[in-house]
């Protein structure tokens, strides 16, 4: 089994973001994944067997103001891990995608980057902030979000998609009924 769990928020307009907060972001998001990925895909064929575990996020599937690069970086790990589940399927070896709600952590605090904020933004950042809070109303559950974990790696035929919580899913399906 592989977990790919490496990974960052990177928090700013897509204007006060710098090429370098870009490029650290899909190193850390995208290119990290994906070379554990393909670093362990010859062992995991050769055994014939196998589950990798890609933790995404809701912006892997909708984007929200104020963290697009963020979005930029968990829809390339979607987009290569669904392709992927389709290649390796016949090895034995299964592909899930994990799309985590809110848990109480520092992931928005310091432990995020955040871009330097351009002076004049008219109150925008400040609407972004209340469409999080919006969105973001519990926390997750560490234990249940194990077990079902568990659950996931013990299965015959695991799903592509997990949603925890159910901010995450009601938010993909609204996204996709607009």
């Amino acid at each position: 089994m592989v977990v790919n769990n490496a990974g960052y928020g990177l928090f700013g307009m897509i204007e006060e973001v710098s090429d370098a907060e870009a490029h650290a972001q899909m190193e850390t998001n995208f290119f990290g994944a994906l070379l554990v990925t393909q670093a362990a895909l010859p062992h995991l064929r050769a055994q014939k067997s196998g589950h990798i575990l890609q933790v995404s996020s809701i912006v892997g599937i909708s984007a929200f103001m104020g963290t697009g690069l963020s979005a930029a970086s968990k829809w390339a790990l979607e987009g290569f891990s669904q392709a992927l589940a389709q290649e390796v399927t016949p090895f034995g070896i299964r592909v899930t995608l994990i799309e985590p709600g809110g848990f109480s952590t520092d992931w928005g605090g310091s432990s995020g980057i955040h871009a330097s904020a351009l002076s004049d933004d008219d109150g925008v950042k400040q609407l972004a902030e209340v469409a999080r809070k919006s969105r973001v109303r519990t926390s997750g559950d560490p234990v249940a979000s194990a077990a079902v974990l568990l659950e996931i790696v013990d299965a015959v035929e695991p799903p592509l998609r997990i949603f925890f919580e159910d901010a995450p899913l009601a938010i993909a399906k609204a996204d996709c009924a607009s």
